[in-house]
């Protein structure tokens, strides 16, 4: 057995122990259902995100050290893509992709947006998962992190959600909710629809799960809902309540508290399932998780100077972090479950993205597919093992280039994160036989390179950036 397949067995056998114990966490629950079965009722959809989530950070994913029994437990009863990527490798381009099926490039959100009250975003023109399932009887709600925008018209109200509640910055401080990062003077930053509210003292991992559950409880059974969960963790600021740091006593301080975030939303989502599962609707509902971008080495991510990569989350075996087009800035952990529609316990390495989530929920909801979207229905990789609907993937992000075609990727100009500086100028790799990049052949495969070149340099064009 070679490497990538041990990594993958490994893995699968982590998800079937951690689904076991969040059986047992849950009150004894079973796994969900595995065989596939015909329904024509319009699925609930439920997404969940979180930010700055390192590949290797959750137990299915391989993780050592943070124990993620509710996501195994999810994996097992679903999909788990290997080799998912964000379209970005910050957090506002990420989510834009995410929530329009489009390149950042096509969005207008291309960087890390301001979070001042006057600060722009998404443009109303622009067309999200919310607005598209509004006409077929959904009812939309975000709990969490918006990040696109905070301009009326630029907010998640005036983008298809129905409810909304909670921040609209980059971060906030997880108890006061306070952003204090913009610069200037800090702004209270919690929010109900379009009125400023407070909860002073709870931690917001847990509010906005208490939100999501309070959601799904209420819905009417005739009615089908679309929840979008951000969770800002395990995005610094650092910090965890006591109950979640106990389980990690023998970790470092910043390893534990980093642990001790990624539990928290865990915890979040097993709430989440057992909540669908009380209503009766866990077997009509399509969850999809995944995060942002790669994890943080900024150094309000507890570095004090260590340059400890890990102290900002785990990348795994991948090299780079958040803001590198490096595997480990955008190669994110992903789950499909869909009980009935998807097939239970399968492995997927064919290379997908964020912005075929919306495709694919359509497509799942019976709705036809959004004009002019990038994006691809994956429907058919998650069910039945087809090819990647990609030739390949691109990327572009301050400036930095790199572009995946089948098991080749090339990086221009990477940053390795913020705080190891630059890469090689030209960076080839054969992920099949270096998923971590760490061999650079672009001096052996020049024809390669250049073939890989024009494929930037065309889809650059297509998306209205220059060359």
């Amino acid at each position: 057995m070679d490497g990538r397949s041990d990594l993958r067995a490994q893995c699968t056998r982590r998800a079937f122990v951690g689904a076991a114990a969040a059986a047992a966490l849950m009150g004894g629950s079973e796994m969900l259902e595995a065989a596939p079965r015909e329904t024509s009722r319009r699925p609930d959809i439920v997404v969940i995100y979180c930010d700055d989530l390192g590949y290797g950070d959750l137990g299915c994913f391989g993780s050592e050290t943070i124990r993620t029994p509710h996501l195994d437990r999810l994996a097992a009863s679903g999909v788990r893509f290997t080799d998912w990527y964000s379209n970005s490798p910050v957090c506002s381009p990420s989510r834009a992709s995410l929530l329009t099926g489009c390149y950042p490039e096509r969005t207008g959100v291309t960087n890390i947006l301001g979070g001042g009250r006057g600060s722009a975003g998404l443009a109303p023109e622009q067309h999200t998962l919310a607005t598209l399932l509004k006409p077929h009887g959904y009812s939309t709600a975000l709990f969490g992190k918006w990040h696109l925008g905070l301009t009326p018209e630029c907010r998640p109200n005036a983008h298809g959600f129905d409810e909304f509640y909670g921040f609209m910055a980059g971060c906030v401080d997880y108890y006061s909710h306070i952003f204090y990062w913009g610069g200037g003077n800090p702004l209270h930053d919690l929010w109900h629809n379009e009125t400023e509210v407070w909860s002073n003292g709870q931690y917001l991992t847990e509010l906005i799960t208490d939100k999501a559950v309070d959601y799904i409880r209420s819905r009417q059974a005739d009615t089908p809902s679309f929840t979008y969960v951000a969770y800002n963790a395990p995005h610094y600021p650092m910090h965890a309540p006591r109950k979640y740091l106990d389980r990690y006593k023998g970790l470092p301080k910043d390893k534990r508290i980093m642990a001790a975030m990624v539990s928290a939303v865990d915890d979040g989502v097993g709430r989440i399932m057992a909540a669908l599962k009380a209503s009766g609707r866990l077997k009509d509902t399509v969850i999809f998780f995944s995060a942002d971008n790669g994890p943080s080495t900024e150094s309000r991510n507890w570095l004090d100077g260590t340059q400890d990569p890990y102290y900002g989350g785990s990348a795994g075996r991948f090299r780079g972090h958040k803001a590198s087009l490096f595997e480990g800035g955008i190669r994110e952990p992903a789950i499909l479950c869909a009980p009935g529609r998807l097939p239970a316990g399968v492995v997927r390495s064919q290379a997908c993205a964020m912005m075929d989530v919306l495709p694919t929920l359509l497509e799942m909801a019976g709705i036809d597919g959004a004009p002019g979207i990038d994006g691809r229905s994956i429907l058919g990789v998650a069910r039945d093992g087809a090819p990647s609907p990609h030739e390949c993937l691109c990327w572009a992000y301050n400036g930095q280039t790199a572009v995946r075609e089948g098991r080749w990727k090339l990086v221009l100009d990477g940053k390795l994160d913020f705080t190891h500086g630059q890469a090689d100028a030209v960076h080839l790799a054969d992920l099949e036989a270096d998923p971590g990049e760490r061999s650079n052949l672009a001096s052996a495969e020049p024809q390669r390179v250049a073939a890989l070149r024009e494929r930037l340099a065309a889809w650059r064009a297509s998306v209205g950036r220059s060359a």
